[in-house]
């Protein structure tokens, strides 16, 4: 049973068990009529050979003739017995004769017996009751035997081969009609469960539609709203409950839509407004640090760390600038970038930043163009280098490679560093991500946690993405770009 095959949708299994009751039901109902027909028939044997009596077996207590116009006594007149009826004399035990009324006068009545079928008449009782034996000559026969007055058994049959020829066409005509029911019992049923089950296709059909949907961000538009059904039958509730949860569904989507739209927004003002102050702030430390006259050290200082921070604080505000303007959705410029070009001054400035780093390049033979904004894709290059400068112990090797396939650009970042620590990788492209242990123990500062989130979403903004593997002792940063 476990090899057979199972229906899987409940479409299926009604089917499959409208068929299988169905199928059950008619073999009990024909299995009970074929254990009543050969009981009804049987009995009509036993009756049949209550009304002969041993009256063929007497008459082969002097040995067995043939039929004759002129056999009236008792011990030869066969005439009143049916065709293929059979008699035995049994005397202690033993047969002494034995005989089967022929069906033409041109027969012998004799016929053999093995000693096997002389055992079976031995074991027949004598209790005037029908018992069906097989003689190995004359197949099955529903043997009878009553007591003698001359002390031996007088054993009379008939043949009950009519019988199992009548089981027989009855099973065969209930396998017919059972094959005929099953077969027009499951059309008909496969059309009455999928009229049935039309409510509930087409939940499946909106469920379907819902899950194709990109419900992660932006603005979602659901399909329409399944069609109502009986809500006293099982599947207008569940099309009902659909439905409820769909509206729910919507209108959490919509408030959230509403949410991000007002937090980027703000995110986009507030960065905008911020820009001025920032440059202002650096401007005039930069003035105060050119006053010719005399300074005091301390008041340099501050001085030097305002300039620093502005600069710094002016870097944020162009990345949140970018990422709002990334999910506003606003297009990026779309024209021939040389990749290879741009990895090499990316490498070229991150060796000149970073002399403790041993850093290494694997690009093809052919430049790599893609197309896209060159400005971005180098702040991608210069992010990714950055990270895994400021993030990995001196001394760490940094491979940068380069490759081309016929459908993308792929671009890997490798280090040999600690690896990031697996709490963060689930979430290292999000925003304002930082482990709370660096990869790199004495590192100092560190960016807002906006600079692999630029990169993830300046790679969707290209069509393409960025992808992490991450382990003890190997890190790689992989950008895939459409050619």
């Amino acid at each position: 049973m476990r090899r057979l095959p199972r229906p899987r949708t409940l479409r299926a299994r009604l089917i499959a068990g409208l068929v299988v009751l169905l199928a059950i039901s008619c073999a009990a109902v024909g299995g009970a009529a074929v254990v009543e027909l050969n009981g009804f028939l049987t009995s009509r044997l036993d009756q049949q050979l209550q009304q002969a009596g041993p009256a063929f077996a007497q008459s082969l207590e002097h040995g067995a003739r043939k039929p004759s116009d002129h056999d009236g006594d008792e011990h030869g007149d066969t005439r009143r017995q049916a065709a293929e009826t059979f008699g035995a004399r049994l005397l202690n035990g033993q047969v002494t004769s034995a005989a089967v009324v022929p069906a033409s006068d041109r027969q012998d009545l004799g016929v053999r017996l093995t000693a096997a079928d002389r055992a079976a008449l031995a074991r027949v009782p004598a209790d005037g009751r029908g018992h069906t034996v097989c003689l190995s000559r004359l197949r099955d026969y529903r043997l009878m035997a009553w007591r003698g007055r001359d002390g031996d058994v007088l054993v009379t049959g008939l043949p009950t081969e009519p019988v199992r020829a009548a089981v027989r066409r009855l099973e065969l005509v209930a396998v017919v009609v059972l094959g005929l029911a099953l077969t027009a019992a499951g059309v008909a049923g496969a059309l009455w469960v999928r009229w049935s089950l039309r409510p509930l296709s087409r939940v499946a059909a909106t469920a379907t539609r819902v899950s194709e949907l990109s419900l992660a961000s932006g603005e979602v538009t659901l399909p329409p709203r399944a069609p109502d059904s009986d809500p006293r039958s099982e599947v207008g509730q569940v099309a009902a409950a659909f439905n409820r949860m769909l509206r729910h569904v919507e209108d959490a989507l919509t408030k959230r839509h509403a949410s991000e739209e007002r937090l980027r927004r703000f995110a986009a003002d507030a960065s905008h407004e911020l820009r001025t102050p920032v440059a202002s702030v650096r401007g005039h430390a930069e003035l105060a640090l050119l006053h010719p006259g005399p300074v005091p050290p301390g008041v340099t200082r501050a001085l030097e760390r305002i300039k620093a921070e502005s600069s710094r604080l002016g870097e944020m505000v162009d990345d949140l600038l970018l990422l709002a303007r990334l999910d506003a959705g606003r297009p990026l410029e779309s024209r021939p970038v040389d990749l290879t070009r741009l990895v090499l001054d990316a490498v070229t400035d991150a060796r000149a930043a970073g002399p403790d780093h041993r850093w290494s390049l694997d690009l093809p033979e052919d430049p790599v163009t893609v197309p896209g904004d060159d400005h971005r894709l180098q702040q991608v290059l210069a992010n990714l280098l950055a990270n895994a400068r400021l993030h990995t112990p001196v001394g760490t090797k940094v491979t940068v490679t380069l490759e081309t396939g016929t459908d993308a650009a792929v671009l890997t970042v490798h280090d040999d560093g600690p690896g990031v620590p697996d709490e963060v990788q689930p979430g290292v492209f999000e925003r304002f991500t930082r482990a709370e242990h660096r990869r790199r123990p004495n590192a100092s500062g560190g960016g807002a946690g906006l600079g692999l989130s630029i990169v993830a979403a300046v790679a969707e903004a290209h069509g393409g993405r960025v992808e992490l593997e991450s382990g003890p002792g190997s890190t790689a940063f992989t950008v895939r770009l459409p050619v």
